[in-house]
């Protein structure tokens, strides 16, 4: 049986940018399966006019290799968008241009690409590749339902994240959704006389705008969220210096405690509001306040702690985190704009003890995303955030982390690995360290 060298679970934007980079090289044998027969980036959030947080060259392979016929701007030209694309002058992409696009690249990798294929198990299997070992990867169509069964002497995880609800929000009757389906069930919504979102993020605030902007006049919508306001991303330069090798490597660097307290303190470098929607929705906020249309209710720093449905309505208790006060309130229906979670596949089962894993049970990553006791046989994308920092889901850094997973893969480096970028020091300069052997308040 022929056995890749490189197989793919999951075909999210992380594992199709590291496909294209990798479908050029003459001396790598990689396939790359996913479940779903159509790829559809967050189709349930592909509202008219939601742009990218990250500009155009965050594509799937121009900022490891910008000369590639896989990047946004060549498909930009095949399409005859370019010149459209050059006037907007915008370097933020509409998303459904990125969705469009990322299925375009997916439909140039051939057979590089089985969609479709539904992974139900992986296995070790130490006799096979001439007795080197492989991973035994089963796979159903899931069309026919047939199982099919490949080798490969490495995996990349790129199964993504899934939706995530507080645990009172968890499989609650009647109309309560996740931000994921909102396009599926908008019209649902609209039938409310009251709705509520939950949630702070860059989702609940376009599920907002895009409520105000339909909602008839005598619907109450509410906006609660249990961070202490509407906060926008942090996009200044400095800032986004954050987003870097150096960066990521001085987070890894430190123990696991400081790595979660630094992540719950940094919510707005990567789950902030973008600036211009904070302020369009003020503007509908306004425009609203001049009609007879019911005011909204924006409540922040306000944790639901517990939910019940009566068949009819909804009622939400609350907790005011700065106050300790408990409240409630009723609402017919319930968006959870709550973001969403790494979770380890069920299919990784048969070679956990070949994993590394934390006190937490999730994947224990090196610097160059191998999670395996082997060092060199399993990578994963977008589930290190908590040993590599929320660089972890952005796609700025997708193409620098595939061009690592490649040269670690190959022995050399197909695509040069930037190590320093950033102008700023995160740790301690190596010149102002001070030597083991000196006291502390001495003069070096």
């Amino acid at each position: 049986m022929r056995v890749h060298d490189l197989l793919g679970i999951g075909l999210g934007p992380f594992n199709l940018g590291l496909a294209c980079l990798a479908e050029p090289l003459p001396d790598l044998d990689c396939v790359f399966l996913d479940a779903r027969e159509e790829l559809r980036w967050h189709p349930g959030m592909m509202l008219p006019d939601a742009t990218l947080q990250v500009p155009f060259l965050a594509d799937l392979v121009s900022l490891a290799d910008p000369t590639s016929p896989f990047s946004f701007l060549a498909w930009l030209k095949e399409t005859g968008r370019l010149y459209p694309f050059y006037v907007r002058e915008s370097f933020y992409p509409m998303r459904a241009e990125y969705d469009a696009y990322c299925r375009w690249a997916a439909s140039r990798l051939g057979d590089t690409v089985a969609l479709g294929r539904e992974v139900v198990s992986v296995e070790w299997d130490a006799a096979a590749d001439g007795g080197a070992g492989a991973y035994t990867v089963h796979a159903r169509d899931v069309r026919t339902g047939a199982t099919e069964t490949r080798l490969a002497r490495r995996l990349v995880l790129g199964v993504g994240t899934r939706p995530h609800r507080p645990a009172p929000l968890q499989d609650l009757p009647g109309p309560a959704w996740h931000s994921a389906d909102y396009l599926a069930v908008r019209d649902a919504l609209l039938d409310h006389d009251d709705v509520t979102v939950v949630g702070s993020g860059q989702s609940a605030a376009e599920i907002v705008s895009d409520l105000l902007a339909s909602a008839r006049p005598d619907v109450r919508l509410r906006w609660v969220t249990r961070s202490p306001r509407f906060f926008p991303l942090e996009y200044t330069k400095l800032t986004l210096e954050l987003t870097s090798p150096e960066y990521s490597r001085h987070f890894q660097s430190l123990d696991p405690a400081r790595r979660e307290r630094l992540l719950a303190s940094q919510a707005g470098l990567y789950k902030g509001i973008s600036s211009d929607l904070v302020d369009q929705i003020h503007e509908q906020l306004y425009r609203r306040s001049l009609t007879d249309a019911v005011p909204p209710q924006l409540v922040t720093s306000a944790e639901v702690v517990d939910a019940a449905y009566d068949g009819a309505r909804f009622r939400l208790g609350l907790r005011h985190r700065d106050t300790d006060e408990d409240f409630a309130l009723t609402t017919g229906a319930v968006v959870s704009a709550t973001g969403y979670r790494a979770e380890v596949p069920a299919f990784l089962a048969p070679v956990a003890d070949r994993i590394r894993w934390d006190e937490q049970g999730r994947f224990l990553a090196t610097p160059d995303f191998t999670v395996d006791v082997a060092d060199g046989g399993i990578f994963v994308q977008n589930a290190e955030l908590h040993t590599h920092g929320f660089v972890a889901p952005d796609l700025g850094m997708g193409a620098w982390r595939s061009s690592v997973i490649l040269a670690k893969v190959l022995g050399h480096e197909p695509y040069p690995v930037e190590r320093r970028v950033a102008f700023q020091e995160f740790g301690v300069p190596a010149e102002l360290a001070r030597p083991a052997d000196v006291p502390a308040g001495v003069a070096r």
